[in-house]
C-alpha cells in the first residue's frame, strides 16, 4: 500500500477461485479476506489513502473484468465500480485522489459504443457514469495505465509505429496534453513507470545487445542512463512508494537476481542470496537508528511456496536477513518442503550449437515415463519455483523437463529475440526436440514413453511436436488452448496481441499466407502417430475456441 502498512494479493488454490487476501506489514495479525467469490478475483491496484484495494474480476476466464473495491474495514463487500461483463477488455484500474475518477485501458470507442482494437485511456466518473477517452491509439497495444500518485498524469504505451516496437506516453487527465515522451527506436521496446515524486519516470528500454535503465526529466525532456552493460540482463525495475532506491530485477540463467540502485548516488546494492529467488518490494517503514530497513518482499523456489515476507535490508550486507512470513503459507498446508520435487539446472545443444536450459524434475524411485513441460509466451521463461501441475506429474512417477528454448526471457535479449529468425514453429521448436534427444542419450527418458503439454504457446509446441516428431521422440500430447491454425488464431485472438503475432511470424497472415500456414499444425494433423489429449477453454479470448472447431 502507498503508507507501506498493509500487502495485498492474489492467492490460488485457497478456495474454488482466486481470491483476494492482505495483510499488516508489521505482522501483527493473520491475513485478512477481502474476498470470496466463486470467479477468479486478482488485485489491480491501491486506493491513495491505503484504505482500500480495486479488484478485477472476469467470468469463466473469459478476462472482460468488472473493478470493484473492498474496503478494509468492510472485508467481503465487493463495492462495483464498472459494469459486469462488458463488451471489452479492461486493463489497469487506478482510482484519482479526489475518489471520483477512475483510470483504465479499454479496446472501447465510448461515442461509437463499439469494441474496437486499440486500448484506449478512459477517465471514468463514477458517480455519473461518464467515460472520457484521454488518449486514442491507432493500433492494439497490451498497456495497463498508470496513473502518477498527485492523479495530474497517466503513463501508458503504444505500438502504433511497428509491432515490433514500443513506445512511452504521457497525457495529463483532462486529456489535453497527450505525447510521446520515450521512443528507442521503431523496432524497440520500452516500458516505464512513475517515481513517487510524480514527476519523474524509471524507464527500462531495448538497446541493440541489451536492456538499459534510465531515468526521465519533466524539465527537458531528457534520459538519463542508470544502467547501461551489455553484460547484465535487467528484465524489470521500479520505484516502490516510501523509497529512494530503485528495485533493480535481473535475470541470470534464469533466476531472480534483485539489487537497490540509490538514484541520486547511484550506489548498487545487491541482496543477499537466500535459497530460491528473493524480490524486494516495498519498505514496510522508515529506516532504523542502525540504518537498517524493513522490507516486504516475495520469496519463492520449486520447495518454497511463493511467500510474502518482512525481512531488513541495511548494513548487514554480508549477513543473511532474518525473514518472518506474513502469509503463515505452511499453516495453511499439509505438504513440507520434502514432498516437493527440487528444480535441476539441466542443459543441452541445440541443432545449430546453442545451449539451451531447462528444469529438470526427477521422480522418486523408477520413472514411469516422461513429461516435457513447455511454457507458455514464447516471451517468458521457467523459473525455480513451484508449478502445481509439474509437481502432480512428479508425484505420479514421472521426470518432467521444462524447457527455456529460445525466445524464451532471462538469459539475454539475443537470446529472447532468436526465435524471430525463422518465426514460431522453427529453430524454437528443434530445440525442445534436442532436449528430448539429450534426455534418452542420458537415459533419463525412454523411447516411446516420452509426452508433451503445455499451456497457450506451450500448448503449440505439443500440437508442433505431435504432429511433427516421431512417435520414439513423442508418443503422447496434451495441448492446452493451443494454437492450431495461426491465420485462424491471428483472426480471433484479443486485438492487443496480434502485433505480438505480426512481430514474430513477420508480418500479418495477409502479408506472409504462406509461413502462417507452413507453421500451422493443423495441416499437418494426418502425421499425428500418438496419443492425443485436447483440452481448450470455451472462454478463452486469448487461444479461442476456433482453433480446436
Amino acid at each position: 500500500s502507498p503508507d507501506g502498512r498493509w500487502v495485498a494479493w492474489t492467492w490460488y488454490r485457497t478456495g474454488p477461485a482466486a481470491d483476494v487476501y492482505a495483510a499488516p506489514t508489521d505482522g501483527s495479525t493473520p491475513p485478512l479476506r477481502l474476498t470470496d467469490t466463486s470467479e477468479d478475483a486478482t488485485v489491480a491496484s491501491w486506493t491513495a489513502d491505503s484504505r482500500a484495494v480495486l479488484v478485477a474480476q472476469d467470468h469463466s476466464g473469459d478476462e472482460r473484468a468488472q473493478l470493484f473495491r473492498v474496503d478494509l474495514d468492510l472485508p467481503g463487500e465487493m463495492q462495483p465500480l464498472t459494469e459486469a461483463s462488458p463488451s471489452f477488455f479492461l486493463r489497469g484500474g487506478r482510482l484519482h485522489p479526489n475518489g471520483r475518477w477512475l483510470i483504465y485501458g479499454a479496446n472501447w470507442d465510448e461515442e461509437a459504443g463499439r469494441e474496437i482494437e486499440p486500448t484506449w485511456v478512459y477517465r471514468h466518473d463514477l458517480k455519473t457514469g461518464r467515460r472520457l477517452p484521454l488518449a486514442r491509439p491507432v493500433r492494439g497495444c497490451f498497456t495497463e495505465p498508470e496513473l502518477n500518485r498527485a492523479g495530474s498524469h497517466v503513463l501508458y504505451a503504444r505500438k502504433d509505429r511497428h509491432p515490433a516496437g514500443r513506445q512511452i506516453w504521457l497525457v495529463d487527465v483532462e486529456g489535453r496534453d497527450d505525447r510521446e515522451i520515450v521512443n528507442v527506436g521503431e523496432q524497440r521496446k520500452a516500458w516505464a513507470s512513475w517515481l513517487p515524486d510524480s514527476r519523474r519516470v524509471l524507464v527500462l528500454a531495448e538497446a541493440e545487445t541489451h536492456q538499459r535503465l534510465g531515468l526521465w526529466q519533466p524539465g527537458d525532456g531528457t534520459l538519463r542512463w542508470l544502467v547501461d552493460d551489455p553484460e547484465r540482463n535487467v528484465e524489470g525495475a521500479y520505484v516502490p512508494h516510501g523509497s529512494p532506491q530503485a528495485v533493480i530485477v535481473e535475470s541470470l540463467r534464469a533466476r531472480v537476481r534483485a539489487s537497490l540502485l540509490d538514484l541520486e548516488s547511484g550506489r548498487e546494492t545487491p541482496l543477499p542470496d537466500v535459497p530460491g529467488s528473493l524480490l524486494p518490494l516495498a519498505p514496510a517503514g522508515p529506516p532504523g537508528p542502525d540504518g537498517q530497513r524493513e522490507w516486504v518482499a516475495s520469496v519463492y523456489s520449486s520447495r518454497q511456496p511463493i511467500d510474502l515476507v518482512r525481512l531488513s535490508l541495511g548494513r548487514d550486507e554480508g549477513r543473511p536477513p532474518a525473514i518472518t512470513s506474513l502469509t503463515g503459507i505452511w499453516d495453511r498446508t499439509s505438504l513440507t518442503p520434502a514432498d516437493l520435487a527440487a528444480a535441476e539446472d539441466f542443459r543441452w545443444r541445440a541443432a545449430d550449437g546453442l545451449e539451451i536450459q531447462g528444469w529438470l524434475y526427477r521422480a522418486r524411485g523408477e520413472a514411469r515415463g516422461t513429461v516435457v513441460y513447455v511454457h507458455g509466451g514464447p516471451t517468458w521463461h521457467s523459473q525455480d519455483r513451484i508449478n502445481a501441475q509439474i509437481q502432480y506429474l512428479v508425484s505420479q512417477g514421472l521426470n518432467v523437463l521444462d524447457p527455456n528454448y529460445r525466445g524464451s526471457t532471462g538469459f539475454s535479449r539475443a537470446y529472447r529475440e532468436a526465435i524471430k529468425a525463422r518465426g514460431w514453429g522453427g529453430d524454437e521448436q528443434e530445440d525442445i526436440r534436442a532436449g528430448i534427444e539429450a534426455l534418452l542419450a542420458g537415459g533419463i527418458a525412454q523411447p516411446g514413453r516420452v509426452g508433451i503439454t503445455g499451456t497457450s504457446y506451450g500448448g503449440y509446441s505439443s500440437w508442433w511436436a505431435i504432429t511433427h516428431f516421431p512417435p520414439e521422440l513423442v508418443a503422447a500430447a496434451a495441448p492446452i488452448c493451443g494454437m492450431t491454425d495461426l491465420a485462424v488464431d491471428y483472426e480471433t485472438t484479443r486485438p492487443d496481441l496480434r502485433p505480438l503475432s505480426e512481430e514474430m511470424m513477420g508480418g500479418s497472415p495477409a502479408q506472409v499466407p504462406g509461413r502462417y500456414r507452413e507453421r500451422s499444425p493443423l495441416y499437418a494433423v494426418g502425421d499425428i502417430r500418438g496419443r492425443l489429449l485436447i483440452v481448450q477453454g470455451l472462454r478463452d479470448p486469448n487461444v479461442t475456441p476456433e482453433n480446436v472447431h
